[in-house]
């Protein structure tokens, strides 16, 4: 099985793709201590490192060898929601990421960030990572994906960097996105709707016959337990949803009007195992969902890693 170190993991998402790909975490890195408690209580085996990346990396050549070093990098400086700073903002971490990877030399390297990061001004920004990326032994792409291409029932582009080590690069293929599309919300969701019997499931299903907007997770400093700003809360109302609050519970039988969702709707709406169970209070749980990769994109990509450099290992064993 490959290797793998994962840096800001935060609830998973990541890490839970690229464990169906195929890859064994060395260590996951993530300084949120409900995010921490998350991945220990889902998976007591993985190494949870609870730091900043920035003191980490003073020890990360304790890794040096694995075959994966992946990650969630924050996306405030590239993020149109914001202020896109980019290397000015003192919470890029992309300096740190270098460090780490010229620390650890994996073979490979999966970084996801928001579709900001590919605005034209930071082109000088990417030609800059490339070049370094380079002159570390690795080719590097990246490209936009989208969740739904890849059974997410929601509107999630992210962008995710890829660089392969020079000799195994022409190896890698991007995911094919899946011939059709997802689940919508009602498809998704129904059972989980009528959990409590609620008579008016089938009925908001078929109403909710679309696939989900993106969902928006916050930060620590804005935001809370519901489902975005009015736009957001806007297209969840032409699904049936009441986004202005989370719900504890689904629907009691007799309920009516237009029902809220559940952290666990929602994490199964960002494509995450039905067991995974995220700690903390409502707000925090939610946050962790709402920022996580989903694992469907994660694996599609992962899959792919794992197919590089497996075909370069089995080449070499031939020669």
């Amino acid at each position: 099985m490959l290797t793998s170190v994962e840096l800001c993991a935060g609830a998973g998402g990541q890490a839970v793709g690229l464990e169906q790909a195929g890859f064994d975490h060395t260590a996951l890195v993530e300084i949120d201590m409900h995010c921490c408690a998350t991945l220990r209580a889902n998976r007591p085996h993985w190494n949870v490192i609870e730091d900043d990346i920035r003191l980490f990396k003073e020890r990360a050549a304790e890794f040096a060898g694995i075959d994966l070093l992946a990650g969630g990098l924050p996306c405030p400086p590239f993020s149109v929601a914001g202020k896109q700073l980019g290397a000015a903002d003192e919470r890029n971490l992309f300096p740190d990421a270098i460090d780490i990877i010229d620390a650890t030399r994996p073979r490979a390297i999966m970084i996801e960030n928001v579709r900001g990061f590919l605005d034209a001004v930071f082109q000088d920004y990417r030609e800059g990572l490339k070049r370094q990326l380079e002159k570390l032994g690795y080719k590097t792409e990246w490209r936009l994906l989208n969740a739904s291409d890849f059974g997410v029932p929601q509107l999630r582009p992210r962008v995710v960097i890829v660089a392969i080590e020079t000799s195994s690069a022409e190896h890698f293929d991007w995911p094919t996105p899946q011939p059709h599309n997802p689940a919508t919300v009602g498809a998704v969701l129904k059972d989980m709707m009528a959990a409590n019997g609620w008579i008016g499931a089938a009925t908001w299903a078929a109403r909710a016959d679309e696939i989900a907007p993106t969902i928006v997770g916050g930060s620590k400093k804005h935001g809370g337990p519901d489902l975005g700003p009015t736009r957001a809360r806007a297209a969840w109302a032409a699904l049936g949803v009441n986004g202005k609050t989370l719900a504890a519970d689904p629907p009691e039988a007799d309920f009516v009007g237009m029902p809220r969702l559940t952290v666990p709707m929602v994490a199964r709406i960002q494509g995450f195992p039905d067991d995974w169970n995220f700690i903390g209070r409502k707000t925090a749980a939610y946050r962790q969902v709402g920022n996580a990769f989903p694992p469907p994109v994660a694996r599609a990509v992962g899959e792919k890693v794992c197919a590089a450099l497996t075909t370069k290992r089995v080449h070499a064993l031939r020669a």
